[in-house]
């Protein structure tokens, strides 16, 4: 049987423009911390990743110990900025309005900022009671591990192989892959750079758009077919 039971959407830089104020935010505080690092190298390397393990990463790289209190400032800036500046991406609406498999949110987010975001563009109403944190399922549970992407499946009683997958980073493809679905990548985000679309195919995305509305067209055509292995 050909289609899909299940469409899991990231959240950031996928249904809100959110990657780009997280990476301006925290490679601020980096640099205030002493590592040199622009916002758009943060979207290159860290889009998809939390912030607790993007320290870890800079610390064993740097060999720069960074203070346990820039995870607290780091929430309590970027909740404060999200609030006033975080839009809708584009297009999404339509995207939304088109699709008519079931469908859920699996982030790195906290629910307390998917919530924040969600409400503040109108978005919560379209997967109220499906809106999934990595971080809700305890610690050392977020992407690139599959963790939350099997979380959303389950909850829904779907098989991975019939979920399919819109993600904006590398991390969040390799934990779709992981976890045995179909993924299209999406670069419609602020935070999108010349590589991306490539780096999302390497990474196993099927194919890559660059805009939503583009998105209930793709998704009958994956349905056609199924993905080489």
């Amino acid at each position: 049987m050909s289609g899909f039971d299940l469409i899991l959407f990231d959240c950031d830089g996928v249904l809100v423009d959110s990657e780009i104020i997280a990476a301006e935010v925290e490679s601020k505080l980096l640099r205030e911390a002493g590592f040199e690092i622009s916002a758009e190298d943060m979207c290159i390397r860290f889009a998809g990743m939390d912030w607790k393990n993007i320290l870890l990463t800079v610390e064993q790289e740097a060999e720069l110990p960074l203070s346990a209190t820039l995870i607290d400032k780091s929430e309590k800036l970027l909740d404060r900025t999200l609030g006033q500046r975080v839009k809708m991406i584009d297009g999404v609406r339509y995207a939304l309005s088109k699709i008519t498999e079931q469908r859920c949110i699996c982030s790195n987010s906290s629910s307390h900022r998917l919530d924040l975001m969600l409400t503040k563009v109108g978005l919560k109403p379209y997967f109220e009671g499906h809106i999934y944190s990595a971080k809700d399922l305890g610690p050392d549970r977020t992407k690139p591990k599959p963790d939350i992407y099997l979380h959303g499946a389950k909850a829904f009683g779907a098989e991975p192989s019939r979920c399919l997958v819109i993600e904006d980073s590398v991390h969040g493809v390799t934990a779709a892959r992981a976890a045995g679905m179909r993924v299209i990548g999406f670069t419609g985000g602020s935070h999108t750079y010349p590589t991306h679309a490539d780096r999302l195919t390497d990474a196993g995305a099927e194919t890559v758009i660059s805009r939503m509305v583009e998105l209930p067209q793709m998704v009958e055509a994956l349905k056609s077919f199924t993905e080489l292995a």
